[in-house]
């Protein structure tokens, strides 16, 4: 059997993806306040589930 250890990147980025793109949308959310807000509302959305399965992937970790 070949036992093979993911690396430190990939282990960090099986964890954090979530979060990292959860931050990413509150950033988007913040710029376009009140520009439009159909992507404000959209990203806000993708904050808020973004940011639930981060919470979890974090926790199950």
């Amino acid at each position: 059997m070949n036992d093979v250890k993911p690396s430190i990147i990939q282990r960090l980025r099986a964890k954090y993806a979530a979060l990292i793109t959860a931050l990413a949308c509150l950033y988007s959310v913040v710029v376009s306040w009140g520009e439009n807000w159909f992507f404000t509302v959209f990203l806000g959305l993708g904050v808020l589930v973004c940011g639930l399965l981060s919470y979890f992937d974090i926790k199950r970790l």
